[in-house]
């Protein structure tokens, strides 16, 4: 979006500079009422598409919840800000690449950031699809993670999680889906469990240890969310910002933790 909205911006800067060409050379006398009206606008427009690119690319950034991954922290429908800025300043035209954090990724933030490649569909990466998911980080690199009748245990220890909803009664066994615990680790990284049935995944999952550089980010709604236990650890590169606060609708104003 702060890329179109750039680009936006740039082409009404050049309308600008070409009327104001015009104005100089090619308009006798002064120009007309209408002519300065739309100046005016154009004028204004460019600025005001340029800033909101780069206050979005750097600083702030709206999302609105797609599905009910985060529920009951995040309704469908509910629209928040999310801080970029705090876990680093994006350098523009670099992979991912961030300078000046203000602090680092936590376990329990609640973060936004791109969707990798292997949460994709093949029809989506086809088309070259980009889009942004928001999941609560439990894990940071060098973690131990796993998942055990659907409570979570991070280097061994049970994470009390009184943020986690819990919709589906069924329980699913654990099954032995690898050979060992290196062909499972390497599977889980490949993001080759995006291809099993839910079942396979979902309330026994692991132990995997998070790689460096990377991070393990699960929905709250934990029965109902396609996250990392699936599609594999998220690459640092990919991170976006923390989520701030839910601004809309107004019943809904809070902080998000």
């Amino acid at each position: 979006m702060e890329l179109k909205l750039f680009i936006a911006g740039c082409i009404f800067l050049v309308l600008a500079i070409v009327m104001q060409i015009a104005k100089k050379r090619f308009i006798k006398g002064k120009p007309t009422k209408v002519f300065d009206d739309v100046y005016s606008w154009v004028d204004t427009l460019w600025t005001a598409l340029i800033i909101a690119s780069v206050i979005m690319y750097f600083f702030l950034q709206a999302f609105k919840i797609p599905t009910g991954s985060m529920r009951m922290t995040l309704l469908e429908k509910d629209h928040l800000f999310a801080m970029k800025f705090v876990y680093g300043l994006r350098i523009p035209f670099t992979d991912g690449k961030r300078i000046f954090p203000l602090k680092q990724v936590e376990r329990g933030d609640v973060v936004i950031f791109q969707c990798p490649p292997s949460a994709l569909s093949d029809a989506e990466k086809a088309q070259n699809v980009k889009k942004d998911y928001i999941k609560r980080c439990v894990a940071l690199a060098g973690d131990k993670v796993e998942i055990k009748n659907k409570v979570l245990y991070v280097n061994d220890v049970l994470v009390e999680e009184d943020y986690t909803n819990f919709d589906d009664i069924n329980m699913y066994p654990k099954i032995d889906i690898a050979n060992s615990q290196e062909e499972y680790q390497t599977a889980w990284e490949k993001g080759d469990f995006a291809l099993l049935p839910v079942s396979m995944i979902r309330d026994n999952f692991g132990p995997v240890v998070v790689p460096d550089g990377h991070y393990m980010v699960l929905g709250d709604n934990r029965d109902y969310s396609f996250d990392a236990r699936f599609w594999g650890p998220l690459p640092d590169k990919y991170m976006k910002g923390k989520a701030l606060v839910v601004y809309w609708p107004l019943k809904r104003v809070k902080l998000i933790h």
